[in-house]
């Protein structure tokens, strides 16, 4: 039983590594539908943003894909990286961290740290469980 822990806790933890490089990307390419595959389908996303941006409410996933596709297509990211080794609240919960650098059309340029906080949920019929972004957050740097 104890093993059957650990393998689980260890491909959990994979799963996730994984999620945290597609969210990197996802920024890189100003690409929103690398974002979206992490999203809920039936819940709300809350999303908090300062200026330029000036954000702040919960949406369903799909209104999540359009905000991100305008602020890409608005701004352009020119660098992001996480800035924490990533952190657990648990095993079924977790916060990646990752300073975002990004440019308007008119090179105003912009900084910010970016918080994503992810729950596991298992899909049920013995599927693997999955990890969501429940909410984005950022703050100026």
């Amino acid at each position: 039983m104890g093993n059957a822990l650990a393998i689980l806790l260890i491909f959990g933890s994979l799963q996730l590594s994984v999620s945290t490089q597609s969210i990197e990307r996802a920024f890189l390419q100003n690409n929103p539908k690398i974002l979206y595959s992490f999203l809920p389908k039936n819940e709300s996303i809350k999303l908090t943003f300062p200026d330029p941006i000036a954000f702040s409410d919960q949406i369903s996933n799909q209104q999540t894909y359009f905000f991100f596709k305008k602020i890409f297509s608005t701004y352009s990211t020119f660098e992001f990286y996480p800035t924490r080794p990533e952190e657990s609240h648990a095993e079924t919960k977790y916060i990646f961290k990752a300073r975002w650098s990004f440019q308007d059309k008119r090179n105003n340029k912009y900084v910010f740290h970016i918080f994503f906080y992810f729950i596991q949920s298992s899909p049920g019929n013995g599927e693997k469980p999955i990890w969501s972004i429940v909410e984005i957050r950022a703050e100026k740097v």
